[in-house]
């Protein structure tokens, strides 16, 4: 379900991590970027509950599905979806959100006026346009590889809790996994990754991960003492 209320064209601006999440703890603060630069809508700080879903460039078609689904069911409940704007689970998680007529941000590895990958042209103009996209990179900041991981890291920063759908052995949905439990946020970790040849899935469940089936087991570990992201008013200024 998408926020009510007005909607104030897209511009660009910047804020602190705490202008854009409220208040960090310690921990949170120890590799919160300085500085997040935003083009979109969005009333600030963000409203709870915001979800990150997560996974692999090249999922299976039942991972991708399956991604949809998680992502729908949220977004229907209220909830704030959060992925990487990056090719697979990440664009199944994103289209899936605003075809429910949900709330979705995107967290990229590179600066506002890029996009990567090419073919998420159009998803990311539309994001900037009708709902969130962020960045810690500011304009004419080089692109390196070590920026997707470090965008992950936001991601686990700015949600309250982190899915993992399907993913191998490697990748950024890993690296945001052990981020998200070292900041003490809830992990979840599909059931079906716990049936393959992996060792990840396991290990994290080990540090605190939670094995979960449907976005409904989800729901009861995200706080719920903030408005609901349905009665938000969406207004992002330019600084």
């Amino acid at each position: 379900m998408r926020p009510e209320g007005r909607t104030v064209r897209s511009t660009r601006a910047e804020a602190s991590p705490e202008e854009l999440i409220g208040p960090l703890t310690e921990v949170e603060r120890k590799f919160a970027p300085k500085h997040i630069y935003m083009e979109g809508t969005a009333k600030l700080p963000l409203v709870h509950p915001r979800v990150s879903i997560v996974g692999t460039r090249t999922p299976s078609s039942a991972g991708r599905q399956l991604a949809g689904e998680i992502a729908s069911g949220l977004a229907q409940r209220g909830v704030i979806v959060v992925s990487g704007l990056a090719r697979g689970v990440d664009t199944a998680v994103h289209s899936a959100v605003i075809a429910s007529g949900g709330f979705t941000i995107a967290v990229l590895g590179t600066p506002l006026s890029r996009v990567y990958p090419a073919e998420n042209k159009a998803l990311q103009e539309e994001i900037s346009r009708d709902h969130l996209v962020v960045s810690q990179f500011q304009e004419g900041a080089s692109v390196q590889p070590s920026n997707f991981v470090i965008r992950n890291r936001t991601m686990a920063l700015i949600s309250d809790a982190s899915v993992i759908v399907e993913s191998g052995e490697t990748g950024g949905s890993l690296s945001q996994g052990w981020e998200t439990l070292r900041l003490g946020h809830p992990l979840f970790i599909h059931d079906r990754e716990f049936s393959k040849a992996l060792r990840w899935p396991s290990k994290m469940a080990e540090y605190g991960a939670i094995r979960f089936r449907d976005a409904d087991d989800i729901l009861d570990f995200l706080p719920t003492d903030s408005p609901r992201p349905d009665l938000a008013i969406l207004a992002l200024e330019s600084t």
